[in-house]
């Protein structure tokens, strides 16, 4: 069955639906990452609103076992291996969905065991305060991730280079002009791909973008395959620093902001949960 929401028509020349509490929902996140065993870190921005982050060890995560247990061990079944994914979202402030699905996420508490997470809930908090795309300087922080210059992204640089290499990365997003979700897949070594299931899933309810052209690149059955050269890209987003640095696999989640906001959100919420489920198989 596929979704039946319907455009609302409010988005001409910009994001004009719901806007939300950034303040709120971040203190949302970080009592729900709390309740849950999650560790929350706050990294200095030069003097602005701190940038949170949050990781979760996977509970069964374990030291390698000694000599003296070694041969034991041995007859044993090998233990699954912690597979390690990374969230983010409210890079622009004028996408409420993907810090309201974290939240969602986060609350719901649903993750598989053998998953590790690291996750940043808002990027921009002064971008959703003013509810527009860039940061209160004007800066849109998606280009900054080549040659930083907003606190916000050297911040967030500085934390993700002290975490290791992830087997997945998932960016929350919205676009005020798109006709239903789609997503890109950065994915250079050829992994086998989860768009087309991640596609199936959102489709279940939220319409999805199925123009041949999405943003100006070529797509299908809304999934977009960019170009992986680092050279094509002289601002980089915030995806192709994580694909240089961090990953060989990353998906730019894009919920379609003319929908109700209750349907952007279940979507973005649904297209996690999918990619957290084929990782690991």
């Amino acid at each position: 069955m596929r979704s039946r929401a319907q455009r609302l028509g409010r988005n001409v020349g910009g994001y004009a639906g719901a806007r939300v509490e950034i303040e709120a929902i971040v203190k949302d996140c970080v009592a729900a990452a709390h309740a849950h065993g999650w560790s929350v870190e706050e990294v200095s921005t030069g003097g602005k609103l701190g940038l949170l982050t949050m990781t979760r060890l996977s509970p069964t995560s374990k030291p390698d076992p000694s000599a003296a247990d070694a041969s034991r061990a041995a007859h044993q079944d090998a233990p699954r291996p912690i597979t390690r994914v990374y969230i983010s979202t409210g890079i622009h402030g004028d996408e409420p969905a993907g810090p309201l699905a974290v939240r969602q996420l986060l609350q719901e508490n649903s993750w598989p065991p053998d998953v590790s997470l690291w996750l940043c809930p808002c990027l921009n908090p002064t971008g959703f305060d003013l509810n527009r795309r860039e940061n209160d300087e004007g800066t849109d922080l998606n280009r900054q991730y080549l040659f930083p210059t907003a606190e916000e992204t050297k911040a967030h640089i500085g934390w993700l280079q002290r975490q290791p290499a992830f087997d997945l990365c998932l960016c929350l997003h919205e676009d005020w002009e798109s006709q239903g979700f789609y997503l890109y897949e950065l994915n250079p070594d050829g992994q086998p791909s989860f768009a087309e299931s991640i596609i199936e899933r959102v489709g279940e309810v939220c319409p999805i973008d199925h123009s041949d052209m999405i943003e100006g690149r070529s797509a299908r059955n809304g999934i977009v395959r960019p170009s992986v050269d680092p050279r094509s890209r002289p601002q980089w987003p915030e995806a192709f620093f994580l694909l240089t640095y961090k990953t060989r696999l990353s998906y730019t989640l894009e919920a379609p902001s003319d929908f109700p906001l209750r349907v952007r959100v279940t979507a973005l919420v649904a297209a996690v949960q999918t990619g957290v489920r084929l990782i690991r198989a």
